[in-house]
């Protein structure tokens, strides 16, 4: 009976001291995980907006409606574009932008961000014409409205954080390929030996940013532009993999006794 006993309490104390471990090791990862799901949703609505607004103002698919412009409020900015070589200013700067209210039927629509030049000549009361892109004003009569990406905001964080979402796209294709491979083609890979595969994608994407940046430098940007380092970082990655696996599955066949490499489950 005292060692049923001793040992139901012993039992019942090892359970009690692991489980919190396991929990408290875990819980850091699925943070993480829940953070970048969150973040590749937000990067991924985005590029939507921005493809679909770009889509529609090219082919002329917008919804127009009548509108009036019932508040229009200026905000200027001022500064020095800096410059020198000791660290002096440059020439002065003034940039002005507007927040433009407008009443569409029984609703109002606001529009912030609007540069000067596309609000010139606007005036509050004046009757317009506003394109709309799933109920947001993307142009008033004919004038671009539209913010797009700016370095404000969730953009801003998108922005900063992009070569970290990149890289974990990267490495959930490479998991999910090598998983595939694994289940069909007999073939397993550690994530050591995924990891060189995946650091030259994340190059690769990584010279794709920095180009994109150049022509964005130039004033040459493009609305689907998280896709270009994503799409081809995860292309030169998967590229790399089939090579390791073909390398693996040669080394393999050679190991193997009657010259053909072992299935495995």
């Amino acid at each position: 009976m005292t060692q049923e006993q001793t040992g139901d309490t012993t039992s019942r104390t090892r359970l009690g001291t692991r489980r919190p471990k396991t929990v408290r090791g875990h819980a850091p990862r699925w943070v993480f995980r829940l953070v970048m799901t969150a973040l590749i949703l937000l990067l991924a609505l985005r590029t939507y907006e921005e493809t679909g607004v770009a889509h529609a103002q090219s082919n002329g698919t917008l919804h127009t409606a009548g509108a009036t412009i019932t508040e229009l409020t200026s905000h200027t900015r001022s500064g020095r574009d800096g410059g020198g070589q000791d660290g002096g200013s440059g020439d002065r700067t003034v940039s002005t932008t507007y927040t433009i209210e407008l009443r569409i039927g029984d609703g109002t629509k606001t529009v912030n961000g609007v540069p000067d030049d596309s609000a010139n000549g606007l005036q509050e009361g004046q009757r317009v014409r506003a394109g709309l892109w799933h109920g947001r004003v993307v142009e008033i009569d004919g004038r671009d409205v539209w913010r797009g990406w700016h370095p404000g905001g969730w953009d801003m964080a998108l922005f900063v954080l992009y070569p970290l979402i990149m890289g974990y796209l990267i490495a959930l294709v490479l998991a999910a390929a090598a998983y595939w491979a694994g289940r069909h083609g007999g073939v397993r890979l550690e994530r050591r030996e995924r990891a060189p595969s995946w650091a030259f994608g994340f190059l690769v994407g990584m010279t794709a940013s920095f180009v994109l940046m150049g022509c964005a430098a130039f004033g040459h940007t493009i609305p689907y532009w998280p896709l270009v380092p994503a799409g081809a970082g995860t292309a030169t990655a998967v590229a790399g993999l089939s090579r390791a696996l073909r390398k693996a599955r040669a080394t393999r066949a050679e190991d193997s006794p009657d010259g053909s490499a072992p299935a495995q489950a």
